[in-house]
């Protein structure tokens, strides 16, 4: 096995944070449900499905991580890379962000984010970005304290 290049150690006392392997998917499913749990999401099994297929191949521009303690999975993290009218480099959405609801607090959610800015520098992006719900309190006094926040409204058209 290769090791992850950008792979994180928080600390001694914290989970190791590494890019999604085939063999993660027992420990990233379960989180994975609570993320729609908690975004009263149903999202369908081929969705689900597609998803990590496209997580774990290279030629996609998505990519995961998991925080890791021992063979425990705390959190994970996804970013999806793509152009910008705007920029040269690429831009990185950061989608989706879950910490285990046992292991917040504890400064993972701040070490997830920080993960995907540093994949993003390596890649050569402009700019990493993301949204929440805006009455997502908790998430959002952590977003406040590493990012600024834009002021813009999504509006969405389901197709």
């Amino acid at each position: 096995m290769m090791t992850d290049p950008l792979q994180t150690k928080v600390s001694e006392s914290q989970p190791v944070i590494r890019r999604l392997e085939p063999d993660d998917y027992g420990r990233w499913l379960p989180l994975w449900q609570e993320y729609q749990r908690f975004y009263n999401a149903d999202i369908p099994d081929e969705t689900t499905q597609m998803t990590w297929r496209r997580l774990l191949d290279s030629r996609e521009p998505m990519w995961g991580a998991l925080a890791l303690q021992g063979d425990r999975a705390l959190g994970f993290v996804h970013w999806i890379y793509h152009r910008s009218c705007w920029t040269v480099g690429d831009y990185c959405y950061l989608q989706d962000l879950l910490v285990d609801s046992e292991a917040r607090g504890q400064g993972l959610g701040r070490s997830l984010i920080g993960h995907v800015e540093r994949e993003a520098r390596s890649a050569n992006c402009s700019r990493v970005y993301w949204l929440t719900q805006e009455s997502n309190a908790q998430a959002r006094i952590l977003y406040d304290s590493v990012a600024e926040n834009s002021g813009f409204i999504q509006y969405r058209k389901v197709l």
